[in-house]
Protein backbone atom coordinates (compact mmCIF):
# COMPACT_ATOMS: atom_id res chain seq x y z
CA UNK A 1 0.00 0.00 0.00
CA UNK A 2 1.25 3.20 -1.17
CA UNK A 3 0.26 6.33 0.85
CA UNK A 4 1.70 9.14 -0.95
CA UNK A 5 2.57 10.97 2.40
CA UNK A 6 6.79 11.36 1.99
CA UNK A 7 8.98 13.81 0.29
CA UNK A 8 10.26 12.91 -3.10
CA UNK A 9 14.24 12.21 -2.44
CA UNK A 10 14.05 11.93 0.59
CA UNK A 11 16.26 9.28 1.77
CA UNK A 12 19.92 8.41 0.89
CA UNK A 13 22.52 11.32 1.53
CA UNK A 14 23.35 11.93 4.97
CA UNK A 15 22.13 15.33 4.99
CA UNK A 16 19.40 16.61 1.88
CA UNK A 17 17.51 19.48 1.23
CA UNK A 18 13.96 17.71 0.36
CA UNK A 19 11.69 19.24 -2.45
CA UNK A 20 9.16 20.08 0.33
CA UNK A 21 11.67 21.70 2.46
CA UNK A 22 12.61 24.04 -0.51
CA UNK A 23 9.13 24.98 -0.92
CA UNK A 24 8.63 25.58 2.15
CA UNK A 25 11.81 28.07 2.77
CA UNK A 26 11.64 29.48 -1.15
CA UNK A 27 12.48 32.65 -0.71
CA UNK A 28 9.58 34.10 -2.98
CA UNK A 29 6.96 32.38 -1.22
CA UNK A 30 8.03 33.69 2.07
CA UNK A 31 7.98 37.27 0.40
CA UNK A 32 4.39 36.37 -0.53
CA UNK A 33 3.44 35.71 2.63
CA UNK A 34 4.62 38.35 4.41
CA UNK A 35 3.57 40.93 2.09
CA UNK A 36 -0.23 39.25 1.07
CA UNK A 37 -2.84 40.42 3.51
CA UNK A 38 -3.87 38.16 6.12
CA UNK A 39 -7.33 37.70 4.61
CA UNK A 40 -6.25 36.79 1.12
CA UNK A 41 -3.65 34.16 3.01
CA UNK A 42 -7.21 32.76 4.43
CA UNK A 43 -9.05 32.35 1.53
CA UNK A 44 -6.34 30.70 -0.17
CA UNK A 45 -5.80 28.23 2.96
CA UNK A 46 -9.64 27.90 2.97
CA UNK A 47 -9.71 27.45 -1.15
CA UNK A 48 -7.39 25.30 -1.29
CA UNK A 49 -9.18 22.72 1.19
CA UNK A 50 -12.53 23.00 -0.56
CA UNK A 51 -10.25 22.10 -3.91
CA UNK A 52 -8.61 19.00 -1.98
CA UNK A 53 -11.87 17.34 -0.88
CA UNK A 54 -13.53 17.63 -4.58
CA UNK A 55 -10.27 16.41 -6.37
CA UNK A 56 -10.64 13.30 -4.20
CA UNK A 57 -14.49 12.78 -4.19
CA UNK A 58 -14.63 14.11 -0.54
CA UNK A 59 -14.05 10.83 0.92
CA UNK A 60 -14.25 11.59 4.59
CA UNK A 61 -18.30 11.56 4.12
CA UNK A 62 -18.01 7.72 3.43
CA UNK A 63 -16.41 7.29 6.80
CA UNK A 64 -16.74 7.94 10.48
CA UNK A 65 -13.88 10.39 11.10
CA UNK A 66 -12.56 11.20 14.78
CA UNK A 67 -10.46 14.14 15.36
CA UNK A 68 -8.30 14.14 18.53
CA UNK A 69 -6.84 17.94 19.70
CA UNK A 70 -4.95 19.66 22.59
CA UNK A 71 -1.57 20.64 23.45
CA UNK A 72 -0.35 17.43 24.75
CA UNK A 73 -1.40 13.18 24.89
CA UNK A 74 -2.85 13.78 20.90
CA UNK A 75 -0.51 11.12 19.36
CA UNK A 76 -1.40 8.31 22.21
CA UNK A 77 -5.37 9.04 22.15
CA UNK A 78 -5.23 8.67 18.35
CA UNK A 79 -3.11 5.30 18.66
CA UNK A 80 -5.40 3.82 21.37
CA UNK A 81 -8.67 4.97 20.13
CA UNK A 82 -7.47 2.98 16.28
CA UNK A 83 -6.80 -0.12 18.83
CA UNK A 84 -10.22 0.12 19.99
CA UNK A 85 -12.16 0.06 16.68
CA UNK A 86 -9.92 -2.44 15.21
CA UNK A 87 -10.70 -4.43 18.87
CA UNK A 88 -13.59 -3.80 17.81
CA UNK A 89 -13.28 -5.79 14.69
CA UNK A 90 -13.49 -2.48 12.30
CA UNK A 91 -11.39 -1.38 10.30
CA UNK A 92 -10.09 1.27 10.78
CA UNK A 93 -6.81 3.92 9.75
CA UNK A 94 -5.32 6.84 11.78
CA UNK A 95 -2.89 9.79 10.88
CA UNK A 96 -1.07 11.46 13.78
CA UNK A 97 2.59 12.74 13.94
CA UNK A 98 4.19 9.04 14.41
CA UNK A 99 2.46 7.54 11.69
CA UNK A 100 0.06 6.60 9.17
CA UNK A 101 -1.72 3.13 9.75
CA UNK A 102 -4.56 1.77 7.10
CA UNK A 103 -5.67 -1.71 8.16
CA UNK A 104 -2.99 -2.60 10.04
CA UNK A 105 -0.03 -1.47 7.86
CA UNK A 106 1.93 1.40 8.87
CA UNK A 107 3.96 3.99 7.42
CA UNK A 108 6.35 6.16 9.83
CA UNK A 109 5.46 10.11 9.40
CA UNK A 110 7.69 11.44 8.01
CA UNK A 111 6.47 14.57 6.74
CA UNK A 112 7.60 16.34 9.82
CA UNK A 113 3.83 18.00 10.23
CA UNK A 114 1.25 16.04 12.09
CA UNK A 115 -1.40 17.25 10.44
CA UNK A 116 -0.40 17.27 6.65
CA UNK A 117 -1.49 19.28 3.71
CA UNK A 118 -5.32 19.26 1.88
CA UNK A 119 -4.32 17.48 -0.53
CA UNK A 120 -1.90 15.08 1.80
CA UNK A 121 -4.97 14.60 3.81
CA UNK A 122 -7.58 13.91 1.25
CA UNK A 123 -5.36 11.62 -0.32
CA UNK A 124 -4.96 9.70 3.07
CA UNK A 125 -8.89 9.37 3.62
CA UNK A 126 -9.20 8.16 -0.09
CA UNK A 127 -6.75 5.69 0.33
CA UNK A 128 -8.47 4.69 3.43
CA UNK A 129 -11.71 4.60 2.10
CA UNK A 130 -10.41 2.72 -1.15
CA UNK A 131 -8.65 -0.36 1.59
CA UNK A 132 -12.50 -0.53 3.35
CA UNK A 133 -11.56 1.45 6.18
CA UNK A 134 -14.79 2.47 8.11
CA UNK A 135 -13.28 4.43 11.03
CA UNK A 136 -10.43 6.92 10.91
CA UNK A 137 -8.65 8.96 13.57
CA UNK A 138 -6.82 11.93 12.77
CA UNK A 139 -4.51 14.28 14.71
CA UNK A 140 -6.05 17.81 14.73
CA UNK A 141 -3.32 20.61 15.89
CA UNK A 142 -3.89 24.21 15.90
CA UNK A 143 -1.69 25.37 13.34
CA UNK A 144 -3.58 22.97 10.65
CA UNK A 145 -6.85 24.70 11.53
CA UNK A 146 -5.15 27.67 11.55
CA UNK A 147 -5.42 27.12 7.90
CA UNK A 148 -8.46 25.26 7.15
CA UNK A 149 -6.74 22.05 6.73
CA UNK A 150 -9.83 20.91 8.69
CA UNK A 151 -12.36 21.96 6.80
CA UNK A 152 -13.55 19.82 4.14
CA UNK A 153 -13.68 16.46 6.21
CA UNK A 154 -17.23 15.60 7.09
CA UNK A 155 -15.86 15.02 10.97
CA UNK A 156 -18.26 12.73 13.86
CA UNK A 157 -16.55 12.69 17.03
CA UNK A 158 -13.88 15.25 18.79
CA UNK A 159 -11.90 14.61 21.52
CA UNK A 160 -10.53 17.49 23.48
CA UNK A 161 -7.45 16.14 25.83
CA UNK A 162 -5.52 19.10 27.42
CA UNK A 163 -4.93 23.57 26.54
CA UNK A 164 -1.26 24.52 27.82
CA UNK A 165 0.83 27.78 26.18
CA UNK A 166 1.97 26.18 23.04
CA UNK A 167 3.02 27.95 19.45
CA UNK A 168 2.10 31.32 21.26
CA UNK A 169 4.29 33.52 19.31
CA UNK A 170 2.75 31.93 16.34
CA UNK A 171 -1.05 32.43 17.42
CA UNK A 172 0.40 35.45 18.38
CA UNK A 173 -1.46 34.99 22.09
CA UNK A 174 -2.87 32.20 23.69
CA UNK A 175 -6.54 32.88 23.55
CA UNK A 176 -5.09 32.90 19.27
CA UNK A 177 -4.12 29.63 19.85
CA UNK A 178 -7.32 28.49 22.27
CA UNK A 179 -9.45 29.59 19.12
CA UNK A 180 -7.74 27.81 16.69
CA UNK A 181 -8.41 24.92 18.82
CA UNK A 182 -11.73 25.74 19.26
CA UNK A 183 -12.52 25.99 15.39
CA UNK A 184 -12.86 22.84 14.87
CA UNK A 185 -15.37 22.09 17.48
CA UNK A 186 -17.60 25.28 15.82
CA UNK A 187 -17.37 23.26 12.62
CA UNK A 188 -18.71 20.15 14.01
CA UNK A 189 -22.02 20.71 14.03
CA UNK A 190 -21.75 22.45 9.99
CA UNK A 191 -20.42 18.88 8.70
CA UNK A 192 -22.40 16.73 6.52
CA UNK A 193 -24.75 13.91 8.71
CA UNK A 194 -24.21 10.11 8.00
CA UNK A 195 -27.24 8.28 8.35
CA UNK A 196 -27.66 7.90 11.96
CA UNK A 197 -24.23 7.99 12.48
CA UNK A 198 -23.44 10.59 16.26
CA UNK A 199 -21.64 13.81 16.48
CA UNK A 200 -20.10 13.21 19.66
CA UNK A 201 -17.67 15.63 21.74
CA UNK A 202 -15.32 14.06 24.38
CA UNK A 203 -13.34 16.86 26.84
CA UNK A 204 -11.41 16.00 29.49
CA UNK A 205 -13.11 17.72 32.43
CA UNK A 206 -10.09 17.75 34.57
CA UNK A 207 -9.00 20.47 32.45
CA UNK A 208 -10.17 24.04 33.72
CA UNK A 209 -10.93 25.10 29.61
CA UNK A 210 -13.43 21.88 29.33
CA UNK A 211 -16.47 24.09 29.27
CA UNK A 212 -15.18 26.18 26.55
CA UNK A 213 -14.88 23.06 24.31
CA UNK A 214 -18.61 21.93 25.48
CA UNK A 215 -20.45 24.98 23.98
CA UNK A 216 -20.61 23.94 20.68
CA UNK A 217 -23.19 21.70 19.04
CA UNK A 218 -23.28 18.22 19.23
CA UNK A 219 -25.67 15.09 19.67
CA UNK A 220 -23.74 14.16 22.70
CA UNK A 221 -21.53 15.76 25.06
CA UNK A 222 -19.13 13.43 27.12
CA UNK A 223 -16.56 13.86 29.71
CA UNK A 224 -13.80 12.07 31.56
CA UNK A 225 -11.91 12.94 34.67
CA UNK A 226 -9.70 11.05 37.33
CA UNK A 227 -12.16 11.47 39.88
CA UNK A 228 -15.88 12.93 40.28
CA UNK A 229 -14.73 16.54 41.30
CA UNK A 230 -15.40 18.57 38.13
CA UNK A 231 -18.68 16.62 38.02
CA UNK A 232 -20.76 19.46 39.40
CA UNK A 233 -19.21 22.31 37.76
CA UNK A 234 -19.50 20.75 33.61
CA UNK A 235 -22.31 18.08 34.33
CA UNK A 236 -25.25 20.59 32.86
CA UNK A 237 -23.26 20.91 29.94
CA UNK A 238 -23.17 17.16 29.29
CA UNK A 239 -25.91 15.14 27.86
CA UNK A 240 -26.22 11.89 25.63
CA UNK A 241 -29.71 10.68 23.70
CA UNK A 242 -28.65 6.95 24.44
CA UNK A 243 -28.12 6.42 27.97
CA UNK A 244 -31.07 3.82 27.96
CA UNK A 245 -29.81 1.74 25.56
CA UNK A 246 -26.17 1.89 26.58
CA UNK A 247 -27.29 0.37 30.20
CA UNK A 248 -27.55 1.70 33.74
CA UNK A 249 -23.83 1.49 34.18
CA UNK A 250 -22.88 4.51 31.94
CA UNK A 251 -23.28 8.24 32.23
CA UNK A 252 -22.00 11.02 29.99
CA UNK A 253 -19.01 11.72 32.66
CA UNK A 254 -16.51 8.98 32.74
CA UNK A 255 -14.48 8.37 35.99
CA UNK A 256 -12.33 5.57 37.32
CA UNK A 257 -13.46 3.85 40.66
CA UNK A 258 -9.69 3.58 41.67
CA UNK A 259 -6.26 3.79 39.28
CA UNK A 260 -2.76 2.81 39.79
CA UNK A 261 -0.06 4.26 37.78
CA UNK A 262 3.35 2.27 38.32
CA UNK A 263 6.39 1.66 36.96
CA UNK A 264 5.34 -1.24 35.54
CA UNK A 265 1.85 0.13 34.02
CA UNK A 266 -1.37 1.07 34.41
CA UNK A 267 -4.33 -0.44 35.91
CA UNK A 268 -7.87 1.11 37.05
CA UNK A 269 -11.57 0.09 37.48
CA UNK A 270 -14.25 1.83 35.48
CA UNK A 271 -17.97 0.78 36.55
CA UNK A 272 -16.39 -2.66 37.80
CA UNK A 273 -14.43 -3.33 34.95
CA UNK A 274 -10.28 -3.54 34.91
CA UNK A 275 -8.78 -1.91 32.44
CA UNK A 276 -4.66 -2.83 32.33
CA UNK A 277 -1.59 -1.32 30.44
CA UNK A 278 1.66 -1.46 29.95
CA UNK A 279 1.69 2.34 29.91
CA UNK A 280 3.23 4.71 32.22
CA UNK A 281 2.47 7.44 34.27
CA UNK A 282 -0.61 9.79 35.26
CA UNK A 283 -0.63 11.46 32.25
CA UNK A 284 -1.07 8.13 30.14
CA UNK A 285 -4.04 7.24 32.97
CA UNK A 286 -5.99 10.55 30.92
CA UNK A 287 -5.26 9.72 27.50
CA UNK A 288 -6.54 6.09 28.18
CA UNK A 289 -9.39 7.91 29.70
CA UNK A 290 -9.77 10.07 26.33
CA UNK A 291 -9.50 6.63 24.71
CA UNK A 292 -12.44 4.53 26.42
CA UNK A 293 -14.37 7.53 26.61
CA UNK A 294 -14.88 7.98 22.74
CA UNK A 295 -14.95 4.57 22.61
CA UNK A 296 -18.25 3.99 24.74
CA UNK A 297 -20.25 6.78 23.14
CA UNK A 298 -19.97 4.95 19.88
CA UNK A 299 -21.46 2.22 21.82
CA UNK A 300 -18.06 -0.20 21.61
CA UNK A 301 -18.01 -2.95 23.82
CA UNK A 302 -15.89 -2.96 27.34
CA UNK A 303 -13.91 -6.23 25.94
CA UNK A 304 -12.88 -4.34 22.91
CA UNK A 305 -12.10 -1.79 24.94
CA UNK A 306 -10.07 -3.95 27.19
CA UNK A 307 -8.11 -5.83 24.16
CA UNK A 308 -7.68 -2.47 22.67
CA UNK A 309 -6.08 -0.44 25.60
CA UNK A 310 -3.79 -3.50 26.52
CA UNK A 311 -2.48 -4.81 23.19
CA UNK A 312 -1.28 -1.02 22.51
CA UNK A 313 1.79 -1.84 24.98
CA UNK A 314 4.39 0.70 23.82
CA UNK A 315 3.69 4.26 21.72
CA UNK A 316 6.40 4.68 19.39
CA UNK A 317 8.83 7.75 20.77
CA UNK A 318 6.41 8.35 23.79
CA UNK A 319 8.28 6.90 27.26
CA UNK A 320 9.76 4.41 25.18
CA UNK A 321 12.31 2.09 26.80
CA UNK A 322 15.20 1.42 24.90
CA UNK A 323 16.92 -0.78 27.31
CA UNK A 324 16.37 -1.57 30.84
CA UNK A 325 19.45 -3.17 32.27
CA UNK A 326 21.78 -2.75 33.94
CA UNK A 327 20.55 0.99 32.98
CA UNK A 328 17.22 1.93 31.96
CA UNK A 329 17.37 4.35 28.69
CA UNK A 330 13.98 6.24 27.60
CA UNK A 331 12.89 7.90 24.18
CA UNK A 332 10.16 10.94 24.97
CA UNK A 333 8.89 13.80 22.76
CA UNK A 334 8.04 15.86 25.23
CA UNK A 335 7.91 19.06 23.65
CA UNK A 336 5.74 21.37 26.03
CA UNK A 337 7.21 22.60 29.94
CA UNK A 338 4.43 20.56 31.40
CA UNK A 339 4.96 17.43 29.31
CA UNK A 340 8.66 17.34 29.89
CA UNK A 341 7.97 17.78 34.14
CA UNK A 342 5.46 15.07 34.25
CA UNK A 343 7.78 12.55 31.74
CA UNK A 344 10.65 13.27 34.50
CA UNK A 345 8.55 12.82 37.42
CA UNK A 346 7.43 9.68 35.72
CA UNK A 347 11.22 8.11 35.17
CA UNK A 348 12.88 9.54 38.07
CA UNK A 349 14.20 6.89 39.70
CA UNK A 350 13.77 5.63 43.54
CA UNK A 351 17.54 4.91 43.36
CA UNK A 352 20.52 5.97 40.92
CA UNK A 353 20.59 9.07 39.06
CA UNK A 354 18.34 11.00 36.47
CA UNK A 355 20.21 11.85 33.34
CA UNK A 356 18.39 13.97 31.06
CA UNK A 357 19.65 14.62 27.38
CA UNK A 358 17.64 17.94 26.98
CA UNK A 359 16.60 19.48 22.99
CA UNK A 360 13.21 20.32 23.63
CA UNK A 361 13.32 23.94 22.05
CA UNK A 362 13.33 23.92 18.37
CA UNK A 363 14.88 26.94 16.65
CA UNK A 364 12.57 30.39 15.41
CA UNK A 365 9.48 29.58 17.62
CA UNK A 366 8.25 29.28 21.29
CA UNK A 367 11.18 30.71 23.11
CA UNK A 368 9.63 31.18 25.81
CA UNK A 369 9.75 27.64 26.95
CA UNK A 370 13.39 27.44 26.94
CA UNK A 371 13.80 29.06 30.16
CA UNK A 372 11.53 26.95 31.37
CA UNK A 373 12.59 23.91 30.00
CA UNK A 374 15.94 24.36 32.11
CA UNK A 375 14.47 25.36 35.44
CA UNK A 376 12.32 21.84 34.95
CA UNK A 377 15.52 20.33 33.91
CA UNK A 378 17.68 21.30 36.38
CA UNK A 379 14.74 20.63 39.53
CA UNK A 380 14.90 16.98 38.42
CA UNK A 381 18.16 15.87 36.70
CA UNK A 382 21.19 14.74 38.43
CA UNK A 383 22.62 15.02 34.93
CA UNK A 384 22.17 17.38 32.46
CA UNK A 385 23.07 17.80 28.79
CA UNK A 386 22.16 20.33 26.22
CA UNK A 387 22.30 19.33 22.78
CA UNK A 388 20.70 20.53 19.69
CA UNK A 389 17.20 19.53 18.25
CA UNK A 390 15.78 21.33 15.28
CA UNK A 391 17.95 24.76 15.03
CA UNK A 392 15.97 25.59 11.63
CA UNK A 393 17.76 28.99 10.74
CA UNK A 394 18.66 29.54 14.23
CA UNK A 395 22.23 29.63 16.10
CA UNK A 396 22.03 26.24 18.20
CA UNK A 397 23.99 27.53 20.78
CA UNK A 398 22.02 30.75 21.24
CA UNK A 399 19.07 28.33 21.78
CA UNK A 400 20.79 26.23 24.47
CA UNK A 401 22.18 29.75 26.42
CA UNK A 402 18.68 30.68 26.22
CA UNK A 403 18.01 26.80 28.31
CA UNK A 404 21.20 27.66 30.45
CA UNK A 405 19.38 31.00 32.01
CA UNK A 406 16.03 29.22 33.46
CA UNK A 407 18.72 26.67 35.15
CA UNK A 408 18.83 27.16 38.95
CA UNK A 409 22.86 26.96 39.57
CA UNK A 410 24.35 24.14 41.92
CA UNK A 411 20.97 22.17 41.02
CA UNK A 412 22.22 19.24 38.30
CA UNK A 413 25.26 18.92 36.48
CA UNK A 414 25.31 20.50 33.01
CA UNK A 415 27.14 19.90 29.74
CA UNK A 416 26.85 21.38 26.50
CA UNK A 417 27.62 19.06 23.64
CA UNK A 418 25.85 20.69 20.55
CA UNK A 419 26.63 17.86 17.99
CA UNK A 420 22.92 15.40 19.72
CA UNK A 421 25.12 11.93 18.77
CA UNK A 422 27.80 12.98 20.86
CA UNK A 423 25.32 14.30 23.49
CA UNK A 424 23.70 11.12 23.51
CA UNK A 425 27.32 9.03 23.97
CA UNK A 426 28.05 10.85 26.73
CA UNK A 427 25.16 10.37 28.60
CA UNK A 428 25.63 6.23 27.97
CA UNK A 429 29.27 7.06 28.79
CA UNK A 430 28.20 8.29 32.46
CA UNK A 431 25.16 6.05 33.44
CA UNK A 432 25.66 3.33 35.89
CA UNK A 433 23.74 0.29 36.94
CA UNK A 434 20.25 2.14 38.77
CA UNK A 435 20.57 4.80 36.43
CA UNK A 436 17.48 6.51 33.76
CA UNK A 437 18.59 8.09 30.96
CA UNK A 438 16.07 10.10 29.10
CA UNK A 439 16.28 11.56 25.56
CA UNK A 440 13.62 14.19 25.13
CA UNK A 441 12.16 16.48 22.15
CA UNK A 442 12.62 14.32 18.78
CA UNK A 443 10.74 10.87 19.98
CA UNK A 444 9.98 8.74 17.00
CA UNK A 445 10.71 11.58 14.09
CA UNK A 446 12.83 11.37 11.99
CA UNK A 447 14.61 14.87 11.21
CA UNK A 448 16.73 17.16 12.78
CA UNK A 449 15.88 20.55 10.78
CA UNK A 450 18.33 22.65 10.13
CA UNK A 451 18.28 25.71 7.79
CA UNK A 452 16.89 24.50 4.54
CA UNK A 453 18.06 21.31 5.28
CA UNK A 454 16.66 18.06 6.73
CA UNK A 455 19.20 15.61 8.37
CA UNK A 456 17.76 11.86 8.82
CA UNK A 457 17.90 11.24 12.19
CA UNK A 458 15.77 8.31 14.74
CA UNK A 459 16.50 8.85 17.98
CA UNK A 460 15.64 5.00 19.04
CA UNK A 461 18.37 4.16 16.33
CA UNK A 462 21.22 6.41 17.35
CA UNK A 463 20.39 4.81 21.36
CA UNK A 464 20.88 1.43 20.40
CA UNK A 465 23.70 2.14 18.30
CA UNK A 466 25.54 3.84 21.08
CA UNK A 467 24.28 1.24 23.89
CA UNK A 468 25.66 -1.11 21.50
CA UNK A 469 29.28 0.24 21.63
CA UNK A 470 29.19 1.20 25.23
Amino acid sequence: MRFLLTFRGQRGASKKRSSAWAENTNPMISLLRNILPAQVLRWYHYGLSVVAALAFNSPSKEMVIVGVTGTNGKSTVVELIRSIFESAGLNAASLSSIRIVINGEEQINIKKMTMPGRFALQHFLRTARSHGVSHVVVEATSEGMRQFRHRGIDWDGLVFTNLFPEHVESHGSLEAYQRAKESLFAYLSKTERKGRTKKIIVVNADDSHAKDFLKYDADEKWAYATSMAPGNRIQSLLHTKSLDDLGAEDSALLTPTSYEATKDGISMVIKGIEVTSQLRGDFNVYNILAAITLARAYGIEWKAIQRGIETMNVIPGRLECIQREPFTLIVDYAHTPDALEKVYRTVKPEHGRLICVLGAAGGGRDKWKRAEFGKIASSFCDEVILTNEDPYDEDPSSIIADIQKGMEPGRAEAKNILDREQAIQEAVKDAEPGDVVILTGKGSEQWIAGKDVLIPWDEREVARKLLLQK
